[in-house]
């Protein structure tokens, strides 16, 4: 008989450091939106993953981390980039050329369900019981009250906008299901550096393809090229993986509720972004599935009442 593994608690120190990551990649979707003002596309993503390649090898090199030197490592690193950094960074970014940077980060929290519902289907221990159902069906009925009925009646740049934020989310998802064998028993900083260098090495030259040598960046764009690479991946990254040894992946999952509401915030304070009501609407919905998934806050209250 095996003993039961006991639930890893948040202290208040763990708390600090969720929130500050949520702060972060929260801060991540107004960032895209300084930089977009004068960058484009793929030039904003090629310098978010080579930037924080570049950061993460020189931490590598002076905490003198082992670094695999396998053909297995770097098609790892290659499949992760592409599904983890790639697809969803450009989806994202080019999402929020026609939608709000508020919009965009609430529609992102669907990136949750669709790692469910993967798992769900691939993975044996991970099976879609009654209240994760229950779960899903709050979040996703919460992504089409953001959306709106108008998006089913016809496609505009807006929609399109906002089915590309939800496609980043479904990228992030298979991401995470690939990542969960491929990289086992190699340190976390080591992964994302070998993961954001392969999406550079493809994202650099396809920018210059694309768009050509961009623009001389202005102060502003240079302030959020640097918040994207340094603090909202390398950063980002490192703060990710220390959470995880600390409190672990189920408490961890938490911040994925924390990440639109800074969003929203930030989008409101800096840019005087004004969403619909039924985007605040559709956030309540995503977040009361989030809620029912994680499961531990109707323990909570069940213990409470039952007290």
């Amino acid at each position: 008989m095996t003993m039961p593994i006991p639930q890893r608690h948040l202290t208040l120190k763990g708390w600090g450091l969720l929130l500050l990551l949520a702060l972060i990649w929260g801060g991540s979707f107004t960032a895209n939106h300084a930089a977009l003002a004068q960058m484009p596309v793929a030039s904003v993503v090629a310098f978010r993953v080579g930037g924080a390649a570049v950061v993460l090898w020189a931490y590598i090199a002076l905490a003198r981390l082992p670094v695999p030197k396998t053909w297995a490592f770097a098609r790892s690193a290659l499949v992760l980039g592409v599904f983890n950094n790639i697809i969803p960074f450009s989806l994202i970014v080019w999402g929020q050329t026609h939608i709000a940077s508020g919009v965009a980060g609430i529609l992102n929290a669907a990136t949750a369900l669709f790692s469910v519902l993967l798992a769900a289907a691939l993975f044996p221990d991970e099976r879609l019981g009654a209240r994760r159902l229950v779960g899903v069906i709050l979040g996703l009925a919460g992504v089409a009250v953001v959306i709106g009925p108008a998006a089913l009646r016809h496609l505009d740049l807006t929609s399109l906008g906002q089915l590309a934020i939800l496609g980043a989310g479904m990228s992030y998802a298979a991401a995470a299901a690939f990542g969960r064998q491929a990289l086992k028993g190699i340190r976390p900083e080591v992964g994302a550096a070998g993961m954001l260098t392969a999406s550079a090495l493809i994202m650099v030259p396809a920018a210059l393809v694309l768009g050509g040598l961009p623009p001389l960046p202005q102060a502003q764009t240079w302030a959020a090229l640097l918040y994207l690479a340094i603090v909202a991946s390398a950063l980002a990254y490192r703060l990710f993986y220390t959470i995880l040894q600390q409190a672990g992946a189920g408490n961890l999952g938490l911040v994925t509720l924390l990440i639109a509401p800074c969003a929203v915030l930030f989008g409101a304070v800096l840019f005087g972004e004004t969403l619909p009501p039924q985007a605040f609407g559709g956030m309540m919905l995503l977040m009361a599935g989030m809620i029912v998934l994680d499961g531990r806050p109707l323990l909570w209250l069940a213990a409470r009442f039952s007290a």
